[in-house]
Formats: structure tokens, sequence, C-alpha cells
């Protein structure tokens, strides 16, 4: 027996709501009032929730929270009679599978109801199940056990199945474009995903790489080709690096969002497309709306929902996790033995900074399996600073490698300890604490 709760202070939605929804559920319970929806939530299971996001005494968005954190899962539908963004991202982070704007008609949201019960098949015992973040969520290529990401793994699995335009934020090897295909896999698309990194392709090229051209558009253009957009339509066209976009090409990916409509380079007709936007940058976009470097209005439309991938020096144990993962696949894949990470091994991998995040932790890993290193020896080189070791180095202890590492790197910086602490990515308290355990000052 399907049931579902329409929480609405206005008594004609609660009719409209209990007469439209008949033919699709045996228990109908209505109510107006924030203390009487939580009370029948605790009593018995509801399949669904229909709740107006501004429920006098305490609005939706903080009952429901209630409602979540005490495990219970029920899928919602929110209805409201105006919709901000902030409003619609936070129901989407509580687990909200549709939006519906008042005045409310009953095609669409049966439409809503019917996708949402096909999607999503539900337990009678929901009402009791653990909050999601109780157990990892793996994900594609997504790995990792910390809650930060597990909380991106459970926004990713709310958004994916809808249209709605994505920002992925985030430092360089976040594993960003990962993010990316998950929601692409998720959301029941069936055309292709495509990838383009903005700051790898020439200004010049970049419209005809995205929108296409005709024949004889431009010098060299000896055949018509079709753009990425045309290429990915159906489908997810992934825009990385989207900041370094140039401000020309801005004009035009806005105006194609908000028509949905192509025009090839050299033509004098539009194509109309349906491709969803995946927007990626490691920078902050606001900042560069402020410094005149991009637009505020694709801003805002590229900046329906964020979500930040958290960096790898925050994500605790999974370093080691993701180390072993890639001990044992890049080992694999090789043909080589695998590593032993030993505790101070892992302890040293912990502690540093990985400014190159996951992306800088797979390459260490597999240059530790071509050279038969531990990993820790690997990090001795900086971008700033490489010294050259002695060839027994290899037989020495951690502690004494990182050391010797940590008094050529103060010589190269000729005793300038800040300087010195940021080339070997610890503060400068850090590197005081560890001069002064060696009898150093």
């Amino acid at each position: 027996m399907k049931s579902v709760l329409i929480v609405d202070e206005e008594p004609s939605i609660q009719t409209l709501l209990r007469r439209g929804l008949a033919s699709r559920f045996e228990m109908i319970e209505t109510t107006g009032e924030v203390a009487i929806a939580l009370a029948m939530l605790e009593r018995c299971h509801f399949d669904l929730i229909i709740a107006d996001i501004r429920v006098p005494d305490d609005g939706a968005l903080e009952w429901v929270s209630r409602v979540r954190a005490k495990g219970n899962q029920t899928p919602i539908i929110f209805i409201t009679a105006q919709a901000k963004l902030e409003t619609v991202i936070a129901a989407l982070r509580l687990g909200a599978l549709d939006f519906l704007l008042k005045p409310l008609k009953l095609e669409p949201l049966l439409a809503s109801i019917d996708h949402c019960l096909e999607r999503q098949p539900l337990k009678q015992d929901s009402y009791v199940q653990e909050p999601k973040l109780a157990q990892p969520l793996p994900l594609g290529g997504i790995r990792g056990e910390c809650a930060a990401l597990q909380r991106v793994c459970q926004i990713i699995r709310q958004v994916a199945p809808m249209p709605s335009t994505v920002l992925l934020e985030g430092e360089s090897g976040t594993g960003k474009e990962l993010a990316a295909r998950a929601i692409h896999e998720l959301s029941g698309r069936h055309g292709h995903f495509v990838s383009l990194n903005c700051g790898a392709t020439s200004p010049e090229l970049l419209e005809s790489e995205l929108f296409g051209h005709v024949k004889g558009a431009f010098t060299g253009a000896y055949q018509a080709r079709e753009g990425l957009f045309a290429y990915a339509n159906g489908g997810t066209l992934f825009l990385d690096e989207i900041g370094d976009m140039p401000l020309a090409m801005q004009v035009h990916l806005l105006r194609v969002l908000e028509e949905q409509r192509i025009r090839p380079v050299g033509s004098n007709r539009e194509v109309p497309i349906e491709v969803r936007i995946i927007a990626a940058t490691n920078r902050e976009l606001q900042q560069e709306v402020k410094q005149g470097r991009f637009r505020q209005d694709l801003f805002y439309r590229l900046n329906v929902l964020s979500i930040r991938l958290p960096p790898l020096r925050e994500r605790g144990r999974d370093t080691e996790l993701l180390a072993q993962h890639f001990m044992s696949h890049l080992a694999r894949e090789l043909g080589v033995m695998p590593l032993s990470l030993s505790s101070s091994e892992v302890l040293y991998l912990q502690n540093y900074a990985w400014p190159g995040n996951v992306r800088e932790l797979k390459n260490v890993i597999e240059r530790a399996l071509l050279l038969g290193i531990p990993p820790s020896q690997c990090l001795i080189g900086t971008p700033q600073y490489t010294p050259k070791l002695e060839e027994d180095n290899t037989t020495l202890l951690l502690e004494e490698v990182e050391k010797r590492h940590i008094l050529r790197v103060l010589e190269t910086e000729e005793g300038n300890k800040s300087a010195a602490a940021k080339v070997l990515g610890v503060s400068r308290k850090t590197l005081e604490r560890k001069l002064q355990a060696w009898a150093l000052k």
C-alpha cells in the first residue's frame, strides 16, 4: 500500500492533492503543521513526502533536516510559490527529488511522482535506516571513506538524474572529472560524455571545437565538422578549467545555455541541442568575476549547484587507502611486485601536504614502483628544490632521509625558515619543532 504525507498550510492545496493523488496512493495524510507532520512520521512509514518549502512555525528545510538526522530517508518533493537559488540548493542537499512551483498543476506533479517512485524502489523499513553517511558510498572511480567525500557522493547521487548545470570546484588533482563522469553515469542520459579542457585549447580554435564549422568557414576548413556540443547531444559536456575560457567565448556559451541552440562557425542556421553542462574550475570564480576576468551572468548560470571536492590533505586516512589502491592497481599494470607500506611510511604520506592531490599521489606511487624505492623518497624532490642524494640513501631510515632533506632545503634557502617551510609544504612552527627535536635552532 503506497502512502504519501502532504504538508501545506493551504486547505485548497490539501484538497487538490487528496483528490488528484487518489489514483496513486492508498493512504494520503495531510497537515499544515510541522508538529503534526513530525508525529505522523514517527508513528508510521510514508513512501513520499510533498511539502511546501515555507510551512509556518518551522520552515520545511529545518524540519526535514531534523527528520534526515534521525535516519529517515523518505523521498521528498518540495513545492513553493517562490524559488530562490539558495533554497533550491539547500533542498537538493536534503535529498529533494523535485522542486515544483505554485500555482500547482496536477499533471507535472503526477509525472514527478511516477518518476520518483520508479527511480527509487522504497523499502518499508526506510524510516529506521541509518543515515546515508554511516557507510561509505563507492561511486565510479571515486574512492575514499572520509565524511567530506561521502557528502560529495551523496550530493552527486541526488543531482545526477536532474538536468541542472553543475559547477565542480576544487584544487587541481582532486578528481573533478571523476565526479563529472559519475554524474553522467547516474543521470540515465543516453548520449556521450564529452570532456574539453578550456585552458588547453587555443582561443582561436575553441569556438570551432565547441560549435563545429561549415566547409570554408576559415582558412583550413576544407570540410564541415561537428563540434563537441553536437557530439554530446543527449548526453553531458564537461567543460574543465572553465575559468580559463576567454571572455568572448563566455558570451557564446551563455547564449547556448539560455537558448539550447548552437550555430556552427560560418553557418547562418542554428541547430537545437539538448546537452547537460558540467563545468569545473580550480579558481575562485567569484574573485574572477570581481576582477573582470569572468562574466557574472555566466557564473550565475553555471552555479546552479556547486560541489566542492576536498583536497587530499583534508581526507585523513584516505591517503593510505588510495596509496594501497594505486600500489595494487599500478603494480599489475606495470608487471612489477607491489611495495609494502610500513607504518612510518604511511605516517609520512599522511603528513605530506600533497599540493597535486590525488593525481600527485598516483604519480608518486608509480614512480616508487618503477624505481623500487619507498614512496616517501620520491617526495624528497620538490618543484623549488631537488637535492642530490648519496648512493646509499636507499638504505637510510625514513627519519634520517627526512632530516637530511630538511637541512638541505634550509641550506638552499640560506637559513630562512619561512621560505624553507614553504618549500617543504609545512608550517614554520612544524619546521621549528623538528629542528628543536634535533637540537638545531
